[in-house]
This record gives C-alpha cells, sequence and structure tokens, in this order.
C-alpha cells in the first residue's frame, strides 16, 4: 500500500488506540511485521504539548520505518498547528482523528463527533492539508448512528481536498465498541473513492481479515483491540494472506520472552513508578487465555515494585512450563 511517497512493507497496520500504542508497543507491533504503526492521539490543544503524557505520545526515539502521528481537535487553526508541530518534531504521515467515540473527546466536538459537522470536517482538512508538506491520513467511523451513517460524504470530502488514504471503523459513533462491526459501508466507500481505504473493526484473527479484506476490497487492514496481548497477530495475519496456511500459536516460551521484554521496556520507557502500573494492563491482555479466572492477575496488580512484576511473571512462566526459574529477558532494542 501507498501512502504519499511511502509504500509501506505490507497492508497491515497497528490502530491508533490512547493509553495502548505507545512507543514500546508500536516498536513491538512493528517487529512483529505491522507494515505501518500509528502513535497515540495527540490533543491540538497547545497548551499540553508540553506535558508528560504528550511528550511521551511524541516520543519516536529508535522507531523503524515510517513515523505516523494522529491528532485530535475541533479547530481548523489548531488541528493546523498540531499538524506543523508534530511534524517538526519528526512525524512523517498526520492522521488526523474522526473516529473516537469516547465521551471525553466527543463533549469537545471532536474525534467521531465531528461527523455531525461535513462543513467542519472539510475546513479542519483543507486547514491541515495545506499546513504540512507530508501525507496527510483521516480515520473515521460510518456515522454518528445508525440513522446517519455519512461515511460516504466524509470521503469525498476527504478525496477531494487531498486526504492520501481514508481508515474507516465499521461502526457510527452511537455503537461505540458494541455489536458487530458492518462493512457494507467500507465497501461502498471503496467503490466511490480512488483513495486508499483501510478496513477496520473486529479484526482479530487470520480468518476475519481474510474477510474483510475479500468483502470490503480495501487496500489494507487497521487492526487495534485485536493486536491488545497478541502482537503476533501481523504476521499470523501476513502469513495467512500469502500462504493461505494458518502459523500455530507462539509456544509459551516466546510468549514469556516478549511478554517481559515488552514489561521491562514499559518500565524502562515511563520510569519504574509509572510504568509497573502501566504494565498491568499489557499483562492482563496476554494472559487472558492462560489466566481464565485472573487469580494470578490480581495477585500481579497489587506489585507496585518494577523489579518484582518481572520476577513474578517470570516465575509464573516457569511454573506453567515446568521448569525453575531463569533469569530475566533484557529490554529489546
Amino acid at each position: 500500500m501507498q501512502i504519499g511517497p511511502y509504500k509501506l512493507e505490507n497492508n497491515l497496520i497497528l490502530a491508533p488506540m490512547a493509553g495502548v500504542t505507545d512507543r514500546p508497543f508500536r516498536q513491538l507491533c512493528k517487529r512483529m511485521g505491522a507494515g505501518l504503526v500509528v502513535s497515540e492521539m495527540l490533543s491540538s490543544n497547545p497548551d499540553v504539548w508540553r506535558s508528560n503524557k504528550s511528550k511521551q505520545r511524541m516520543d519516536h526515539v529508535g522507531e523503524e520505518g515510517v513515523r505516523a502521528v494522529q491528532i485530535a481537535g475541533a479547530d481548523p487553526l489548531l488541528m493546523a498547528q498540531a499538524a506543523q508541530f508534530n511534524v517538526d518534531n519528526g512525524a512523517q504521515i498526520v492522521d488526523i482523528n474522526m473516529g473516537c467515540p469516547a465521551k471525553k473527546v466527543n463533549k469537545k466536538l471532536a474525534g467521531s463527533a465531528l461527523l455531525q459537522d461535513p462543513q467542519l470536517v472539510e475546513r479542519i482538512v483543507q486547514a491541515v492539508v495545506k499546513a504540512v508538506k507530508v501525507p496527510v491520513t483521516l480515520k473515521i467511523r460510518t456515522g454518528w448512528d445508525t440513522d446517519n451513517r455519512n461515511g460516504l460524504l466524509i470521503a469525498k470530502i476527504a478525496e477531494q481536498h487531498g486526504i492520501k488514504s481514508l481508515a474507516i471503523h465499521g461502526r457510527t459513533r452511537a455503537c461505540m465498541y458494541k455489536g458487530n462491526a458492518e462493512y457494507d459501508t467500507i465497501k461502498a466507500i471503496k467503490q466511490a473513492v480512488s483513495i486508499p481505504i483501510v478496513a477496520n473493526g473486529d479484526i482479530t484473527c487470520v480468518h476475519s481479515a481474510k474477510h474483510v479484506l475479500e468483502y470490503t476490497e480495501a487496500d489494507a487492514l487497521m487492526i487495534g483491540r485485536g493486536a491488545q496481548g497478541n502482537p503476533w497477530i501481523f504476521r499470523q495475519i501476513q502469513h495467512f494472506l500469502q500462504t493461505g496456511e494458518i502459523l500455530p500459536s507462539p509456544p509459551l516460551s516466546e510468549v514469556r520472552d516478549v511478554l517481559l521484554a515488552h514489561v521491562a521496556n514499559v518500565h524502562q520507557f515511563y520510569g519504574e513508578y509509572l510504568g509497573a502500573r502501566i504494565a498491568r494492563k499489557h499483562v492482563g491482555w496476554y494472559l487472558a487465555e492462560h489466566d481464565r479466572e485472573r487469580l494470578f492477575r490480581a495477585k500481579f496488580n497489587a506489585i507496585d515494585d518494577a523489579v518484582e512484576q518481572l520476577d513474578t511473571l517470570a516465575h509464573y512462566f516457569d511454573q506453567m512450563a515446568g521448569e525453575p526459574t531463569t533469569h530475566l529477558v533484557s529490554p529489546a532494542a
């Protein structure tokens, strides 16, 4: 897939997810085969750009591949300034968020709330595209609610004003993340516009990936929640699409090593105090299938010390494998 001057290694994209797609997770998913990884959503409010949280979200040190940053807001001028700021900070692709359904975003008339106002959508797109020389992409939902699926109208606005690719989540804002994603709207948009279309929503395994890609005829797939605790999903889907073969699940030893390295990187990136707290949700996702009764996760979530977290995880995996506890892995490069 091509986005402006950038040809992606494949057509699998890690969706931007607030509180999830930080630098450690993006680097991991890139190594696991994602063709493009997109940073967490960044506010267009300049008052928060110098906060520690924003600085961490804009940290791309050591990242491989094209650096894509998502911005959110409702003011065309501020969105243009945010795009310029992030390009100056190393962004090679700027993505506009018009898909987030969160109340705290929508109450500011940002995210998917913008789908109610196509004229404002047009002004924002025009301002951001004009402000930067890098490709600008857009992420939307199919509409505001099931009676107002105006994704096609928004897609035509995007195409007309220079958006280089359009990602579409197969739910409306009102649907949040409930029910099943629908792909008819995505298919209709793909048939109506010439810019690359990225299908998103409920892509959680190789079979759903193949179905969505074939049904919508989209140019690429965007994977969000399906990658949480499962960064292997990118190599599994890529292998299946290329060969028709299903890769076996990663062995327990690989899950152990990847998880320990990921947690160690989270500690290193955020510092031990905050890192230990952020690591908890990732561990919960990784171990959802192994710890169905949540007994280990309850114990792990009570641990505040970073070293103790790693020791406890190593011991847990060694017990599952019936092996003595071994040395911990170092953070991945």
